[in-house]
């Protein structure tokens, strides 16, 4: 049974590896080279209530994680969050983003978040027909901005509103 939780510094190994799968084929994230708990403590650190990191669970073993990490950091941006949705590779392509994001989804009026944005790189099809299936739109790209050894990666902007009302404001 799939359960999310608040993560607790006890899971930060289980998150940094789950993280570290995704580094060396440069499909998800710009990181070239993978992280330590130690590296990622402040990161860890740095969610709060209102922009919270959750675990994902099966039968009690964390499976994956979901964060709402602060965007760009100036107060303005304070009711915004950058969505960040990670599974260890043994249980990719299950459906479990989904319930991911309609779990973060029906968290987010307690957070007081109203925009959430997610970076997903230009060849990501799956995480981009994801956030489309949840209503997320292209907000953006910024084309070849990641370089790697073997290819650059245009990174693509998808975002939402929650707060339909205060569009036209």
């Amino acid at each position: 049974m799939i359960n999310f939780r608040q993560a607790t510094l006890a899971d930060l190994p289980t998150i940094v590896a789950i993280y570290n799968q995704t580094i060396a084929p440069h499909a998800v994230t710009a990181d070239m080279e993978p992280v330590t708990v130690e590296q990622r403590r402040g990161w860890f650190n740095s969610f709060s209530d209102d922009h919270p990191l959750w675990v994902v669970e099966d039968g009690g073993q964390v499976i994956g994680w979901v964060g709402l990490e602060p965007f760009y950091g100036r107060a303005a941006y304070r009711h915004t969050a950058e969505v960040a949705i990670y599974f260890d590779q043994a249980v990719r392509h299950q459906g479990l983003g989904t319930k991911a994001l309609a779990f973060m989804e029906s968290q987010l009026a307690a957070c007081e978040i109203t925009a959430v944005v997610a970076y997903i790189f230009g060849t990501n099809q799956a995480s981009q027909a994801l956030f489309k299936k949840f209503g997320y739109q292209k907000w953006g790209a910024f084309p070849g901005v990641a370089s790697f050894p073997d290819k650059t990666q245009d990174l693509v902007f998808f975002g939402k509103r929650y707060d339909e009302e205060k569009n036209d404001e």
